[in-house]
């Protein structure tokens, strides 16, 4: 493992611990719909990555014939956190979050074929593993309803999309800053949501909802995602995403202690599962 991998999975999981309060956040933020807290968030996480990029002299306006490439970037990131806010209200944290933390599979599959950096076939077994967590996650649920069964497709799309943002983020290293990267992306993908946002607007926000906006904004996104990217552009995106599943059990423990959201039998191991799986990655 070389000195820049080392960094990439320091950043990542210093980014975990950010991650984790989103779930937190968001049930806080509720009855506003997914459009407007995800909105809400990357409008906050967009202006604060732009402050700094301004303020450390990093703010570099995208070049005409990025502007296209970029706007598809915002779509990405925008599809990704609609379906994680939406699979957050509809299922339980734990759902949610080992749902959408199978994304390294797809990060896997990404990887070797937009960025030429397939994984070693021995870490496959890990994927495959991972996989099989998921199974027993959903499949032996024994209060699975309809409205959780939305939520965890919500939570796959969130996946995927994930998977296609962390390969993204990886493939501009060399060619703009991160802050530059970062807040273009988020301002971006704010952009995409907003007049859905506009659409779904029932209920004019309190200063609770605001607040849980302004965390995040701040705290998962302004600095989890961007620790994230940064994490990304050190390692390879499969080892970076393997490390941020962890916000799996670290927002499973916050939805324990802050909202008393106890996970059955079924996701605990499910969720163990799938975490021995990512460690058979990472060996």
């Amino acid at each position: 493992m070389t000195q820049d991998d080392r960094a990439g999975l320091t950043l990542a999981a210093i980014a975990v611990f950010f991650f984790s309060t989103s779930p937190i956040f968001i049930r806080w933020a509720e009855p506003l719909s997914a459009f407007q807290i995800s909105c809400g968030r990357l409008v906050v996480g967009a202006a604060a990555i732009l402050i700094l990029a301004r303020i450390r002299g990093e703010l570099v306006r995208p070049a005409r014939r990025d502007w296209l490439r970029f706007a598809g970037y915002g779509a990405i990131t925008a599809a990704h956190f609609a379906f994680y806010v939406g699979a957050v209200l509809h299922t339980t944290i734990a759902h949610a979050l080992t749902i959408v933390y199978s994304a390294p599979i797809f990060v896997a599959i990404f990887s070797a074929w937009l960025l030429k950096e397939p994984l070693a076939w021995r870490r496959y077994l890990g994927i495959g593993v991972a996989i099989v967590g998921l199974g027993i996650l959903v499949g032996f649920e024994p209060n699975l309803t309809r409205e959780m069964l939305i939520g965890d497709l919500m939570a796959l799309g969130s996946a995927i999309t994930f998977a296609l943002y962390s390969i993204f983020g990886r493939s501009e290293r060399k060619r703009y800053p991160l802050f530059t990267y970062a807040g273009v992306v988020y301002g971006a993908a704010a952009l995409w949501l907003l007049p859905f946002a506009v659409a779904t607007t029932t209920f004019m926000p309190q200063w609770p909802q605001v607040l849980s906006i302004i965390g995040l904004g701040l705290i998962p996104m302004a600095a989890g995602h961007t620790l994230y990217n940064a994490a990304v552009r050190k390692t390879h995106a499969a080892y970076a995403n393997l490390i941020a599943t962890q916000e799996a059990t670290g927002g499973v423990i916050l939805g324990i202690l802050l909202l008393a959201e106890v996970p059955g039998p079924a996701a605990l191991a499910g969720l163990g599962i799938t975490i021995g799986g990512i460690v058979l990655v990472l060996l």
